[in-house]
């Protein structure tokens, strides 16, 4: 490819310089074998040149997000890729969704992210994504915004397809509740309880939600957009069901802990959150819908543009992940080779200029439609990387790679000082 490293003599004469980072995550990359793929992975199937020769010019490994065996979440796994360990900062993913989508988290305010769902009569879960509803939840969302159970009000707003939020605001709320997501089709929803014994505050907050729930059946089932909904033959969006609790975290802003100027292009609120959390510059690419269908050369523009005055830039594309939750092996295949086409548009617009480190915050196969404990393979290219022995970039070739297996925490550390930018630790 043109932005490939012409030679050695390029090579040394560039390790002096100083370079921008793309941290890039296909979100939920890694997968295992699939028979109707021959026992490949849909990233060992897809046709990925640019990935393969990057591969061959740079240093590929195995990267655990969290942990070796962890099932981590995109938000979990986007904490420690960046440098904070879970474990410490992890405040729950309601404040990262909320935050995200443009709503305000008062110290206090306990934030859900939620699912516009399908339930029958007796509050069975019949889909919880309502058929992937995308038309009509601003009017849904609308409606039960502003909703006010005792002293608290509940804010409601929505995000991308079926996702939303919700935000408790008053006095003497706990965080110390169950979800009433179930978290799976044809089980009940569940009742919301204090996992804290004798804290009122959480006892107050479980039966705020629970009311809320019961109220947001009662809202949706008969809104107008439901009653068009049935009428077209889709499934209604009749119910919201929350999940992920937290109130606001306190986490190091990221750009005076690394010295760089960062900027966060991604397709879901729950990472746009996390960004401006960080302090991040975040940016909206119109034509990213967080979906197989999404426009990855405006996304590539955008990174593109941002180089431009940001040294760090943190991009995710969602659609592997969406593939790997619907078991669409096809579909996961069609979204890496976009992503492929995509990294190939941004290295040419830049002339090779740029460390980048490509991987996925999980594993999501679709054999199993769920994310798993697999590392997911990893890719660091650039004009200081050292080449190691891979020729192509998959599962099974990575592993042999000269990055080894590390955890997500590590990622920052090596992109820094591939940068140029980090400081020595020691005398």
């Amino acid at each position: 490819m043109s932005a490939s490293i012409e030679s050695e003599e390029h090579r040394m004469a560039a390790q002096s310089q100083t370079y921008p980072a793309l941290l890039l995550i296909g979100d939920g990359l890694g997968d295992r074998r699939v028979p109707e793929l021959g026992g490949l992975t849909p990233l060992e199937a897809a046709h990925t040149p640019t990935l393969d020769g990057l591969a061959a010019e740079g240093e590929s490994g195995l990267l655990d997000p969290i942990g070796p065996g962890i099932r981590g979440g995109s938000d979990t796994g986007h904490l420690a890729i960046l440098g904070y360990d879970p474990y410490q900062y992890y405040p729950g993913r309601g404040p990262f969704e909320a935050l995200g989508i443009g709503m305000q988290v008062q110290p206090g305010d306990l934030a859900f992210r939620c699912n516009f769902s399908t339930v029958d009569e007796s509050m069975v879960v019949r889909d919880r994504r309502a058929g992937r509803i995308s038309e009509g939840t601003m009017e849904l969302a609308s409606a039960l915004n502003g909703m006010q159970i005792e002293d608290v009000t509940c804010l409601f707003k929505e995000s991308i397809a079926h996702r939303a939020a919700l935000v408790l605001h008053g006095p003497g709320l706990g965080v110390h509740v169950s979800d009433v997501d179930p978290h799976g089709d044809g089980v009940p929803i569940l009742e919301a309880h204090a996992t804290d014994a004798g804290d009122p505050g959480s006892e107050k907050a479980a039966r705020v939600l629970n009311a809320f729930v019961r109220r947001s059946y009662e809202i949706l089932n008969a809104h107008p957009v439901n009653q068009r909904r049935r009428g077209e033959g889709l499934a209604p969006a009749n119910i919201a069901l929350p999940r992920g609790i937290g109130m606001s975290p306190h986490l190091p802003a990221f750009n005076p802990l690394h010295g760089v100027k960062s900027a966060c292009i991604v397709e879901v609120g729950l990472v746009k959150g996390l960004g401006r959390y960080l302090g991040m510059d975040v940016i909206d690419v119109p034509g990213s819908t967080a979906s197989l269908d999404t426009d990855t050369e405006a996304i590539g523009q955008a990174v593109i543009d941002a180089l431009q005055d940001h040294d760090f830039i943190l991009c995710n594309v969602k659609g592997p992940d969406v593939a790997g939750h619907d078991r669409n092996a096809a579909g996961k295949v069609a979204i890496i080779e976009k992503i492929d086409r995509m990294i190939d548009q941004i290295l040419r617009a830049v002339d090779g200029q740029l460390i980048l480190m490509f991987s996925g915050d999980h594993s999501t196969p679709v054999t199993y439609g769920d994310h798993t404990g697999e590392p997911c393979p990893i890719l660091f290219w650039g004009p200081t990387v050292r080449r190691d022995t891979v020729t192509s970039f998959g599962e099974r070739a990575a592993s042999a790679g000269g990055v080894g297996r590390i955890r997500g925490l590590d990622v920052v550390k090596i992109l820094t000082s591939y940068m140029g930018t980090q400081e020595k630790y020691g005398a």
